[in-house]
C-alpha cells in the first residue's frame, strides 16, 4: 500500500479536479524592465480549468540576481503553500512578479523547484 506523505486536499475533496503538466516544446524567455530574468528549454506547461496556461520555469534557469523573496505567501488546496519573489532591473522594481510551490503537494511535484509569473508585470515570450 502506497500512502503519500503529503497528500492534496484539494484532491482528496474534488478527485475530478484536473491539472495537467506537459513539458514546453520550445524556448519561454522572460523579461523585466529589459532585462532576462529567465530562458529556459525546460519550462513546463500547467493547464487548469478555465484558468490561462502557465508555465513554470526551472529554478536552474531562472537568474534569481533580479529577483527578492517577497513576504507574500498563498495558499491553494490542490497545488500547496506559494512563496513569492519581487523583481528589480534597469532602475525600476515590481512586487510579486514571481511565485512558486518549493513544497508542493504530492500530486504537484513536477513543478516543485520551478517558478511562474505574472504575464501583467513581466514579458513572457514562448517560441516553439
Amino acid at each position: 500500500m502506497n500512502i503519500a506523505a503529503n497528500p492534496s486536499p484539494g484532491f482528496q475533496r474534488n478527485p475530478a479536479h484536473r491539472i495537467t503538466i506537459e513539458p514546453f516544446e520550445g524556448v519561454v524567455t522572460v523579461t523585466f524592465a529589459d532585462a532576462v530574468i529567465a530562458s529556459s528549454r525546460q519550462a513546463l506547461v500547467l493547464r487548469e480549468g478555465s484558468y490561462p496556461p502557465v508555465f513554470y520555469v526551472p529554478f536552474n534557469d531562472i537568474y534569481f540576481d533580479f529577483l527578492q523573496p517577497s513576504a507574500t505567501s498563498t495558499h491553494c488546496p490542490f497545488k500547496g503553500n506559494a512563496s513569492y519573489w519581487n523583481a528589480s532591473a534597469g532602475g525600476e522594481g515590481a512586487t510579486d512578479v514571481m511565485w512558486a510551490y518549493e513544497r508542493p503537494f504530492d500530486e504537484m511535484l513536477e513543478i516543485k523547484d520551478h517558478g511562474a509569473f505574472y504575464p501583467n508585470k513581466v514579458r513572457i515570450d514562448a517560441a516553439s
